[in-house]
């Protein structure tokens, strides 16, 4: 079987894979720039946390209070930092909060704190922990 050959003026000029090859590095190109960014993101979202916060143990104290005591661990102990520390009445509404100071120390430091309360609390939890204190907290 012979290949016939197509009559030039008919057709045009016969063009090569180039601009299809180019095509395909490009896209390959930027699916791993897009995975790499979305690799990160998730990272830095939902990586370790530099501080965080473990409730040990939590104790109803008269007058609709809550005593609460957390583990903090932290990768930088040289840093103080801020927990939110809050407690929740029988419907599960959050029914008091409280920022708890930690001071600068060992990478795990073991807090207890009085929490009150506007109805009778039934459970305590760790809102979340981080390195910004507000100045109103800052012991200097």
């Amino acid at each position: 079987m012979t290949t016939r050959a197509l009559p030039e003026g008919r057709y045009g000029p016969v063009r090569g894979n180039t601009a299809r090859r180019w095509r395909v590095w490009v896209y390959g190109a930027v699916a791993i720039v897009v995975s790499v960014a979305v690799a990160w993101v998730a990272y830095v979202n939902l990586g370790p946390a530099p501080i965080e916060a473990e409730r040990v143990l939590f104790d109803e104290q008269p007058g609709n209070a809550m005593s609460v005591t957390i583990n903090v661990t932290r990768d930088d102990p040289d840093k103080p930092g801020v927990c939110i520390v809050r407690v929740r009445d029988i419907s599960g509404a959050e029914s008091g909060r409280k920022e708890v100071f930690v001071p600068a120390g060992e990478n795990n430091s073991r807090l207890t704190t009085v929490v009150r309360s506007i109805d009778r609390p039934v459970t305590a939890d760790i809102f979340g922990c981080s390195y910004d204190v507000p100045s109103y907290l800052s012991s200097s």
